[in-house]
């Protein structure tokens, strides 16, 4: 790759030649997914063999992504797009004495998973239909995923010891609850108002130390959107972190993934009675009924791996409580018809 690219191997890329000595002839070429698919960037599937995500904009190193799938895919993680290679590019960067050069991370290439669907669309079926046994492959892939990384380490120093975050995790809570507070108007902003002291209760252990689980590299944005549904099974995907969470420390108890993991099996639930119609006591009862079999699969898995230390109970209902705030502000921010599945949620906590 001529300068002032380079290209990162992350695995070797499979051929596209239509035999050991013919060169791919370009047939079938690249396409994109198609405008029902929501994404942030925007990817090409190139002869159905390759995804290639270019980041809109790129994104300065270091990213995450190319050394987390590198690692996840050398400690032998299966469910994941198996990742083949990362492009990136130096820049110039600033003006006049400030200027200087940096380097962006522009596309990301990874396999193409045939059939793929993401969560949004397969698991508000499985809602729909009432079937629950595939919360346990949730629980178990979520375990194996956090074992994994749990031995993943940055190239820089890294402090482990701390929480991370400016103020600590109640801080950051109790923030995300007065945004939330704020930005929710109308008949719900009442209704939110009038439940703010359960809620900061709810957050109250945040402030004391954490216990003794460990601060592992957590995805940082597991929902079930961003696990797919594919003809061989299911991949979790976008190790990019969370967008909507400004500074957000990389490494975190377990607990924060699986209480995000857990909220959007409610989410889920809401937009089965929103869109599909499902009677609202059915798909309360269905994410009940999820949740607890993915946090018993979950849990399964840590143990009979011999890590059970890695999720602290205490701490998944406040992250579950400040995960429906985010939700609320990013409705409130961006997408204000989503408004109703947090709302809905929280009405079933709270009655």
């Amino acid at each position: 790759m001529p300068a002032p690219f380079a290209v990162r191997r992350l695995g070797p890329l499979p051929s596209l030649s239509h035999g050991e000595a013919a060169a791919d002839t370009g047939v079938p070429a690249e396409r994109d997914f198609g405008e029902h698919v929501d994404q942030t960037n925007y990817s090409v599937v190139v002869s159905d063999r390759v995804v290639v995500k270019w980041l809109t904009p790129p994104a300065p190193l270091p990213h995450p992504a190319p050394d987390v799938l590198a690692h996840l895919a050398a400690s032998g993680v299966e469910e994941i797009a198996p990742p083949y290679a990362a492009l990136t590019l130096r820049e110039k960067s600033g003006a006049g004495d400030a200027a200087g050069e940096r380097e962006v991370l522009l596309a990301l290439v990874t396999g193409y998973l045939p059939e793929a669907r993401d969560g949004w669309e397969w698991c508000v079926d499985e809602a729909e239909a009432g079937r629950t046994s595939f919360a346990r492959d949730l629980g178990r892939l979520t375990a194996d995923l956090h074992i994994a990384l749990s031995t993943f380490r940055p190239p820089a120093p890294t402090d482990l010891t701390g929480t991370g975050e400016p103020g600590g995790y109640g801080t950051r809570a109790e923030q995300a609850l007065r945004e939330a507070l704020a930005l929710t108007d109308g008949e719900d902003g009442a209704w939110l108002a009038a439940r703010e002291a359960a809620l900061r209760q709810e957050l109250e252990s945040l402030h004391r130390p954490l216990g003794p689980a460990p601060l592992i590299r957590i995805h940082g944005d597991l929902h079930v959107g961003q696990i797919l549904r594919w003809r061989d099974g299911y991949a979790v995907i976008d190790f990019d972190g969370n967008p909507t969470v400004t500074g957000a420390e990389p490494y975190q108890p377990a607990a924060r993934d699986v209480a995000q993991l857990a909220t959007s099996l409610e989410h889920v639930a809401q937009v089965a009675v929103r869109r599909r119609g499902t009677p609202p006591e059915l798909a309360a009862r269905w994410a009940r009924e999820t949740r607890a079999a993915m946090l018993s699969a979950y849990r399964r898995r840590l143990a009979g791996r011999g890590r059970p230390e890695l999720l602290d109970e205490a701490l998944l209902r406040p992250f579950e409580v400040e995960q429906e705030c985010r939700e609320l502000v990013y409705a409130a921010r961006h997408l204000p018809r989503w408004r109703y599945a947090p709302m809905g949620v929280l009405r079933t906590w709270y009655p």
